[in-house]
């Protein structure tokens, strides 16, 4: 199979032949790499646009960006108001500026990351065979394995392959999910809920709201996960492993191991958000930069395909409102008349809608929705 669709020399070329022929077997890229390919597939070659702008523009970087690339915010003491102002100011901080910050001291306890790093990694590394099992485009059972979401739309796929999983409002038949990620997935589920519960209360007082604003919006209900595995690539300056979008959501936790490749756009720069040991990074989502009326951002970011021998892991949740039938917009408490609404309001299962019917790239979803 590598070889037949590796075959780039093609004058009759087939995409879309070529894509179905990955998807049907089931192999996702990990399967690509056992099966002893030394060069990529030609429908995982991006364009010469991407790739000429995989190289830095500069060598300069701005002073708050140089230690870890992006914030990192110590939660500790955040029950004691003094401490809380203080967080909830370098939280807006960086809210506004990089739409991206990594927090420390956040009451998860670090083995819980490690073991769910791990279990992710295990379920990945697991023999193709037994992995097929879940291998699906549609989420009924709450449980779905396959490479690019977007396959089917892009103009080329990436190098990475993804565990989806339903997490709210209800965990998935447990027998459902795989039993080598089971206890860290329910484990994980919780913690991360309570960390959830706890930034989207740091966001809301960062916008002098009350705290519970979000919450009582259903945001915490609806929760999906996509744990992504990214393999060595022979061939990392053909490809990417994520490339640049943005997330549609309020609010996005995630979870990486070691291997680094995560950039943030800064400015004309990309910035590098570098693994800390025991954080966890979180970022804004453009239903979040909606409601905020332009106050935070939703910032682009990608992810470099991954040149080191060791597998890039990241585990990453989507919180999204339960309410899907409802109005959104920017919160009326943002409104006035020297800062007007920016942005109308809208239904959002039409924005979902529209976020899935497109190739995962670029900021159009709030373009889209602006006055």
């Amino acid at each position: 199979m590598a070889a037949m669709i590796n075959d780039t020399t093609n004058q009759d070329y087939d995409r879309l032949k070529e894509v179905k022929h990955f998807d049907d077997s089931k192999i996702g890229v990990k399967g690509l790499m056992d099966s002893g390919i030394t060069s990529i597939p030609r429908f995982f070659i991006h364009p010469p646009e991407t790739l000429s702008d995989l190289k830095p523009k500069s060598s300069t970087r701005r002073p708050d960006s140089e230690s870890n690339g992006i914030p990192t915010i110590d939660m500790s003491g955040v029950e004691d108001s003094n401490r809380r102002s203080a967080i909830v100011d370098q939280v807006g901080r960086a809210c506004r500026e990089f739409g991206f910050f990594q927090v420390v001291n956040h009451r998860v306890p670090v083995e819980i990351l490690d073991r769910t790093i791990g279990a992710i990694k295990g379920f990945h590394e697991l023999p193709t065979e037994e992995k097929m099992r879940w291998y699906r485009r549609e989420m009924g059972t709450g449980v779905s394995f396959l490479s690019n979401v977007d396959l089917f739309h892009s103009k080329a796929a990436s190098w990475r392959d993804t565990l989806q999983m339903t997490l709210g409002p209800n965990l998935p038949e447990l027998e459902e999910i795989p039993e080598i990620c089971r206890n860290e997935m329910v484990d994980w589920n919780q913690y991360s809920k309570q960390l959830g519960e706890l930034l989207m209360e740091l966001l809301c007082e960062g916008l002098g709201l009350n705290a519970g604003k979000l919450k009582d919006m259903t945001f915490l209900e609806a929760r999906t996960m996509a744990a992504h595995y990214y393999p060595y690539c022979p061939q990392p300056d053909l490809t990417v492993g994520i490339k640049s979008h943005t997330d549609p959501g309020v609010l996005t936790v995630l979870l990486q191991n070691h291997i680094g490749g995560l950039q943030v756009k800064h400015g004309e720069d990309w910035v590098d958000v570098k693994p800390v040991p025991g954080a966890i990074v979180i970022n804004i989502g453009d239903i979040m930069q909606i409601l905020s009326n332009d106050e935070y951002k939703s910032n682009e970011h990608r992810v470099l395909a991954n040149g080191c021998q060791d597998p890039r892991i990241s585990i990453a949740i989507f919180f999204n409102p339960l309410k899907r039938d409802s109005l959104f917009g920017p919160f009326q408490e943002l409104i006035s008349p020297e800062k007007p609404a920016v942005y109308g309001e809208f239904l959002y299962t039409d924005y979902m809608k529209r976020f899935f019917t497109k190739e995962l790239d670029g900021k159009s979803l709030t373009n889209y929705y602006k006055l």
